[in-house]
């Protein structure tokens, strides 16, 4: 199950110039401290407050900057909707693990921001911040801004309720497994959305902190036909109903008896992550082998394409998000890349293609 590390420092390259912006100087020193110890990255400067980190980013341009949702002087949201609007730069929300603070976090992420990061202390460690600070700074370096609002220009329209009910009479047994990392979370919006109340259960792994999931299911469930909750430990995968991995815990599909029920546990990082969408795969593929249907989607690195290919080994059918829809085209092509996927579409195709798999 473990993952070989995305090659960032193998070639000779520019490195990438990161601003942090936070009124803790503690966090400025820590994330500044994390970051310099990289090959790759160079802190070009931090900011206390929104208004320095203004005249910092004319100034330095940096590629990425990590943004605390709470300052002094101007919020982290106002300033990021300034931002994207003028300049816009990709980046990294950083917030406290509570309920408002996530909230706003994905807020933030609906405004342009590609990644969300926990502030070190409770059950998020300043060890696991420190490798998730550099994994997404280099995945926000790579980000293109406003992917979905690109490709939903040409995006069909949403299959009709009749097309799906004569597609899903007989998929009760069938089980849809979805993974995504940056740019994650408003790509599995655009799909969630389109899933009607007898879609097969649904298990979905987003790279995210503890707590941001449990705003992120919510949202999520407040513009979704389906049901949609974190999962907890021996929810059984219902039509209708998609689960959400919890942050900081890996999910693995199980059978009992004649249904499907998830289990959430502890364990190391999997390609550098916490919940590990190679894990959910790799449970997916063992216990449901051709009735499962996966779903790999944006995000940097390479977690879920082992998983992906072990499904694809067992007879699930596989679907990767194109390169021009994503804000990452990372996890999705090395799945490409290692014969895991069948088929290859925009993030606005995805909806029509499950129901045409499902169809046959």
């Amino acid at each position: 199950m473990d993952c070989v590390e995305l090659g960032a420092t193998a070639t000779p390259r520019k490195k990438i110039k990161v601003l942090i912006v936070d009124d803790s100087a503690i966090v400025r020193k820590i994330f500044s401290q994390e970051l310099s110890r990289q090959e790759d990255i160079e802190v070009v400067g931090t900011a206390p407050d929104p208004y320095v980190a203004r005249e910092k980013i004319v100034r330095l341009r940096p590629d990425v900057i990590t943004l605390d949702i709470e300052m002094p002087r101007m919020d982290g949201l106002s300033f990021l909707r300034k931002l994207m609007k003028y300049f816009p730069v990709p980046a990294v929300i950083v917030s406290s693990l509570t309920p408002k603070n996530s909230e706003m976090a994905l807020e933030a992420m609906e405004c342009g921001a590609v990644e969300v990061l926990a502030k070190p202390g409770g059950s998020y460690s300043v060890g696991d911040m420190s490798v998730q600070l550099v994994e997404k700074i280099r995945a926000a370096s790579q980000a293109r801004l406003s992917p979905v609002q690109q490709g939903g220009a040409t995006s069909p329209q949403k299959p009709g309720h009749a097309e799906w009910s004569k597609a899903l009479r007989t998929t009760t047994h069938k089980i849809i497994a979805m993974g995504a990392s940056t740019g994650g979370t408003e790509a599995l919006k655009s799909v969630l959305t389109q899933m009607p109340p007898t879609s097969p259960g649904i298990v979905v792994v987003q790279h995210m902190p503890p707590r941001f999931t449990t705003a992120f299911a919510e949202r999520l469930n407040s513009l979704c036909d389906i049901e949609v909750r974190e999962a907890r430990n021996g929810d059984s995968v219902l039509p209708g109903l998609a689960l959400v991995a919890p942050g900081n815990y890996h999910m693995l599909l199980r059978r009992s008896g004649g249904t499907y029920c998830v289990e959430i546990k502890n364990g190391p990082l999997v390609c550098h992550q916490r919940p590990s969408v190679d894990v959910l795969f790799h449970s997916v593929a063992q216990h449901a082998g051709s009735n499962a249907l996966g779903v790999i989607m944006t995000g940097m690195g390479k977690d879920g394409a082992k998983g992906l290919l072990e499904m694809r080994q067992a007879g699930a059918h596989t679907i990767a998000q194109d390169e021009a829809s994503c804000v990452v085209y990372g996890m999705p092509r090395e799945a490409v890349r290692c014969g895991a996927v069948e088929s290859v579409v925009s993030l606005g195709e995805i909806p029509r293609t499950v129901l045409r798999i499902l169809s046959s």
